[in-house]
C-alpha cells in the first residue's frame, strides 16, 4: 500500500503545482516536489518486492506461480490495488532471482481454476464472486478459505507440470 500511504501529500503537491504560472520557477519547484513524491513510492515499492522475491528464493527450491493477467486486473475496480502491488514487476524479480540463485520457478496457467476446485475431493463448484471468501464443497462437505484452496491446488497443478503431467 505505497501508493495509499503518500496520496495525501501526493495530491497537496500536485494541486500546489496546478496553481502556479506556468514557466515560474515556483512552478519548476512544485514539480519537483511532485516527482520527489513519485520516486519515495516507487523506490519504496522496489525495495519492498526486491525483499520478498529474495526471501522467497532463498526459502525455497520451486515457487510456483499463477500467470495472472495484469494488464486485465488493471482494467478493474482493483486497478489501484493491482498496480500498487506491482504484481507484474514481482514476477519479473522472482524469475530472475531465481535463475541467479539456481532456484525453479513454474508458472500455472492462468485459465486453471485455481479458487473454483475442492483441494480435498477435486470438484469443480464453479465460478464464485470476490466477495465470497469462505465456501463449503457440496460433494465433499469441506469448508475452505478461498485463498489457501487456491494455493493448495496451485501447488498440485504445478507439481502436475514440473512432473510433465500437465501444460503450463
Amino acid at each position: 500500500r505505497h501508493l495509499r500511504r503518500c496520496e495525501k501529500a501526493l495530491a497537496r503537491a500536485q494541486r500546489s503545482l496546478a496553481k502556479k504560472v506556468k514557466g515560474s520557477n515556483n512552478r519548476t519547484k512544485a514539480r519537483i516536489k511532485v516527482a520527489v513524491h513519485h520516486r519515495k513510492v516507487r523506490e519504496a515499492r522496489a525495495d519492498h518486492l526486491h525483499k520478498i522475491a529474495l526471501r522467497l528464493v532463498r526459502d525455497n527450491q520451486t515457487i510456483y506461480l499463477e500467470d495472472l493477467a495484469v494488464s486485465g486486473l488493471a482494467r478493474t475496480r482493483l486497478a489501484k490495488s493491482v498496480h500498487d502491488a506491482g504484481l507484474a514487476t514481482f514476477t519479473r524479480l522472482l524469475e530472475e532471482k531465481a535463475l541467479q540463485y539456481g532456484r525453479t520457478v513454474i508458472k500455472i496457467s492462468r485459465w486453471f481454476p485455481s479458487s473454483q476446485l475442492c483441494s480435498a475431493c477435486g470438484t469443480n463448484t464453479g465460478r464464485k464472486p470476490l466477495d465470497v471468501r469462505q465456501w463449503t464443497c457440496p460433494s465433499c462437505g469441506a469448508s475452505h478459505d478461498r485463498d489457501i484452496n487456491a494455493a493448495i491446488n496451485i501447488l498440485h497443478e504445478g507439481r502436475r507440470v514440473a512432473a510433465g503431467q500437465a501444460e503450463t
